[in-house]
């Protein structure tokens, strides 16, 4: 056993961080327009409170990292949550929309708990055994985004926009206090100061292994996001489906993401990282394969799409806990920046691809262009992949 399992936090602490880093950014989606009326601002200014936010929150993944592995993991967790918990507390009190997008942006300060996390984990448990718990904690991380819109929407219609932050304010708060007593350091060997952690940084960057590990988790992930940027399109054109059904459609993915990070969290333990890695490629390239084959010969049908959707899902979550822990696995002593520089070029590749995704699908193409980019970038996803296993 590894003497720093001994020392490591509990399974739930790291759950409810990750879990917490992502509701906060989709719970205020049903409350949107009703946030547009109180402060008498246009709904196309509101959408910063989700935009902005999520932007802060990539830039803040190349900072938090960096800093828990020079300060240490306990330190950063817990100033995130004591920064949450009092921008939560500002928008709860905020008399205009500057101030209220002002603390807003402060709350992706939380990012840090799902950043940080992975790190502990890395620190705790070591890679191979460390994959297999970060497929547990990822069926939150896949959870959260089902949940948190439906908490949302029932908070406001009960009591008005202002209880999701009282929400949040009551969960940073009981996280705090969860993470003081329970999240010891476990970065036993920090930097003796920053100027000395940037030397070690083109370590890092030079590693071709850490490229792949890290190319495969992102372009794997930007499946996710060519789907959110397609299924609109695909859902109305060529099935009819209503928006109000349209999200029991996108919850397909998730459902088969955590499916996945269940059979990651079982077995990750027995099998190498890049075992587990080319698994989950299989399993998405072939879904996709077979649903664009079957599309290509005109037969074009909700379970031909979306059961390769949920391929997808199942595959992504069989390969990303083990190709995170190789990212941060290249170099343990930076296993924070790792995390962190992999998270925000995550985020940027999917930002770019669901772009794309937009520009080119139309009504007509719908199926053949999402599925066929939902291929491509899970193709480009399992090269990188093959370039790790090939590197062992």
């Amino acid at each position: 056993m590894n003497p720093a399992e001994n020392k490591a936090p509990h399974l739930v602490t790291l759950m409810f961080l990750s879990g917490l880093s992502v509701a906060s950014l989709n719970l205020l989606l049903p409350s949107l327009q009703n946030i547009a009326s109180d402060f008498g601002v246009s709904y196309a200014l509101v959408t910063l409170v989700i935009a902005g936010y999520a932007g802060m929150a990539a830039v803040l993944q190349l900072i938090v990292g960096p800093l828990s592995d020079r300060f240490g993991r306990r330190p950063v967790i817990l100033t995130g949550l004591a920064v949450f918990s009092g921008a939560s507390a500002g928008c709860l009190l905020a008399a205009d929309f500057a101030t209220f997008l002002f603390f807003r942006m402060l709350q992706a300060v939380i990012i840090s708990g799902a950043t940080v996390s992975r790190a502990v984990i890395m620190d705790s448990y070591g890679a191979r055994k460390g994959a297999g718990v970060m497929g547990y904690v990822a069926m939150v991380w896949a959870l959260a985004p089902m949940v948190a819109p439906m908490l949302g929407g029932i908070l406001d219609e009960l009591f008005g926009w202002r209880a999701d932050f009282w929400t949040f304010l009551s969960i940073g708060m009981a996280l705090l206090a969860l993470c003081w007593f329970d999240m010891t350091e476990t970065n036993s060997n920090p930097s003796g100061s920053m100027l000395a952690q940037m030397r070690t940084y083109p370590e890092l960057l030079r590693s071709g292994a850490f490229w792949g590990y890290t190319l495969c988790t992102a372009f794997s992930t930007s499946a996710f996001y060519v789907f959110l940027g397609g299924v609109p399109v695909v859902a109305s054109a060529l099935f009819g489906i209503t928006p109000g059904k349209l999200g029991f459609y996108i919850a397909v993915i998730t459902v088969g993401f955590i499916i996945g990070s269940f059979v990651a969290g079982r077995f990750s333990t027995r099998h190498r990282l890049t075992t587990m890695m080319l698994a989950g490629r299989v399993i998405s390239c072939g879904a996709l394969v077979l649903s664009l084959a079957l599309v290509s010969l005109g037969i074009v049908h909700e379970g031909v799409v979306f059961g390769a959707v949920a391929g997808v899902g199942i595959g992504n979550g069989v390969s990303a806990p083990s190709s995170n822990a190789g990212t941060m696995a290249v170099r343990p002593k930076l296993a924070g920046s790792a995390s962190g520089l992999s998270g925000a070029l995550t985020n940027a590749v999917g930002a770019v691809v669901a772009a794309i995704t937009g520009a080119l699908i139309t009504a007509d193409n719908a199926a053949l262009v999402m599925l066929a980019m939902m291929l491509l970038v899970t193709a480009v996803g399992s090269a990188a992949a093959v370039y790790v296993r090939w590197g062992e």
